[in-house]
């Protein structure tokens, strides 16, 4: 038989009042009492109804988190910082994976929104106008981490990635640099449109015009970068930034195979820094994102939201690094 809050309550002579406020952590009962309440929790084995407490307290406890592609490195180290800070304040999370397609992430958006969790996160991806609309109609706490998004009222956590690229693009060209080229990966238009602008800053500041024919796409994953190496040989560019790790390491292991010397005849540097990065011989140069920090940062701003706390940065930029490595000279 289901032991219930009612059987705490007789057994421990007290209301069921008295039970709620010791479960849910309220300083307004006696030592004693709480003591004594918590023995008969355990001493029954009594497990509280998550969904009873909500419709009860109108909360849940729940957040969901939303993610492009969960076997991603880059996703799961973002949801790693998330779920940590999660467990810190007593939340359970649901993960939903959408495959990158817009369809799927609306699906799981309003999917969630009826479970009635308390707040969601979106961990990277492109979120579209039909998502964004209904995130606005929702009226639900939404954090978004990883991304950039044209909507500068929804709450977030980046870092500045025009600045990054920048700075990368253009100790590039000032040592010598000449041609390079940049492969997108479908993570997010508006981001990708932020660190394409860095690099024509970059160029801009050397007083040269970057040629679009250098923005090359490719799915994020390691044969993807491998399959454009031909490609990326071809426009004979001799630096590739890639939003990826995966894809990144994909071009470093096709100029392997064709006798191409790295970083000598080709410098490679990706977005990411996932722990891929030091897993390659050559350990690859990367642009370091705070990836467990900008997913932590994010579920700590998302309760802030939920429990109406005063939130003095919607939008936090975090810090990052560019580690310079054996792929680049």
């Amino acid at each position: 038989m289901t032991v219930t809050i009612y059987d705490v309550a007789r057994e421990a002579k007290v209301s069921m009042a008295t039970v709620s406020r010791v479960l849910n952590g309220n300083p307004n009962v006696k030592p004693e009492t709480r003591k004594k309440v918590k023995d008969v929790i355990e001493r029954l084995d009594y497990r509280p109804n998550a969904v009873a407490r909500g419709l009860a307290s109108k909360k849940t406890t729940t957040v969901g988190v939303i993610i492009p592609d969960i076997s991603n490195l880059y996703y799961s180290s973002l949801a790693r910082g998330l779920d940590d800070i999660a467990e810190m304040y007593n939340y359970q999370t649901i993960i939903t994976n959408t495959d990158n397609d817009p369809e799927k992430e609306r699906d799981a958006f309003l999917g969630l929104v009826s479970k009635q969790v308390d707040g969601i996160v979106f961990l990277g991806g492109a979120l579209n106008e039909e998502t964004l609309n209904d995130i606005k109609s929702s009226h639900l706490p939404v954090v978004i981490c990883g991304t950039s998004e044209k909507d500068e009222n929804l709450p977030s956590v980046n870092i500045d990635y025009f600045e990054a690229i920048k700075e990368a693009a253009s100790k590039f060209l000032e040592e010598g640099a000449e041609k390079i080229a940049f492969v997108k990966a479908s993570y997010s238009e508006q981001l990708e449109r932020h660190i394409e602008e860095g690099i024509k800053a970059a160029y801009k500041n050397q007083g040269r015009e970057f040629d679009e024919q250098y923005l090359l796409s490719a799915p994020a994953d390691y044969q993807a970068g491998k399959s454009l190496f031909s490609q990326i040989r071809g426009l004979k560019a001799d630096v590739v930034v890639t939003m990826s790790d995966e894809t990144a390491i994909g071009v470093l292991h096709g100029a392997m195979d064709n006798n191409v010397q790295v970083p000598e005849e080709l410098q490679i540097m990706s977005c990411s820094n996932t722990r891929f990065v030091n897993m390659v011989r050559p350990p690859l140069s990367s642009v370091a994102l705070p990836l467990y920090d900008i997913g932590a940062v994010g579920m700590r701003l998302l309760t802030k939201y939920m429990n109406e706390e005063t939130v003095e940065e919607a939008n936090v930029i975090l810090p990052y690094k560019i580690e310079y490595r054996a792929t680049t000279k």
